[in-house]
Formats: structure tokens, sequence, C-alpha cells
């Protein structure tokens, strides 16, 4: 049963992984209605891992009460050590990648942000409480 599980959680991670560089490919040529039709699978993909993570868990709290053994390694046959190291390289590899896409997705985020507030002045407040305009580009009048 715990072959069954961490095969599934392997999967769920590779498609993760497929879907990430997927975002990462399109937000570079500003796709962005690929990268947002993409979110309700990749959500679904997360909560299929949290699950089968859950009942993974499970799985190895009975397997070691009903082996006997207190150290996991001992217990686990080598298949079973194989499919654990693989799911381990899986997270590591979409850690990866998801720190490349937050890092391209906050770049892209501060320049919109930034041009933006270029384009449409609004006011801040220095240290001392006075109004400063942020842009003299586009006047607003009401």
């Amino acid at each position: 049963m715990l072959e069954n599980y961490l095969r599934g959680i392997i999967a769920d991670l590779y498609t993760l992984t497929e879907l990430t560089q997927l975002d990462i490919e399109d937000i570079a040529i500003a796709n962005h209605e690929a990268i947002f039709e993409r979110n309700s699978e990749k959500q679904f993909l997360i909560k299929s891992f949290e699950n089968k993570k859950s009942l993974l868990q499970e799985e190895i709290r009975k397997f070691t009460v009903q082996s006997g053994k207190r150290d996991l390694g001992e217990a686990l046959d080598e298949e079973t050590k194989e499919l654990f190291s693989l799911m381990r390289k899986s997270l590591e590899n979409l850690q990866k990648l998801n720190a490349s896409y937050t890092r391209t997705a906050f770049a892209v985020s501060e320049f919109f942000s930034s041009l933006i507030s270029r384009i449409v002045p609004h006011e801040a407040c220095d240290y001392k409480g006075n109004r400063v305009p942020q842009s003299n580009f586009l006047k607003i009048r009401a």
C-alpha cells in the first residue's frame, strides 16, 4: 500500500512540475491567460497531493507499528526506499521551479506596479506627513 501512495504522490508532483514549467515559459512571453487557465488544475493536484500525503503518513504509522521496528529504513524494501528517494527528488525539483516562478512573477508584478504608479498619480506622505505626488505624467481631475 505504501508503494501505491508513493507512486500517486510522485505522479502528482511530476504533473505539478510540468505545469509549473509551462507557467514559467508562459510568463516569459506574457501568455497570462494560459497561466490562469492552469490554476484550477494545479489547485486540484495540490489537494490530491496533500490527501495522498496524509494517507501515506497514516500508512507509515501503521507499518511501523506492525513491523515492530523503530527505524523505518530497516523495515522497508528496496523498491519502497527508491520510491521515497524519487519522491524527495521530485519535491526538491518542484521547490526549485516554484522559487524560479515566484521570482519571475514578483519581478513582473513589480514592473506593472511601478508602471501604474508612474502613469496614474497617487499621493504618498513623507516622514513629516507632507503629501508628495508620485507622478506628473497624468493628472486626474474630478
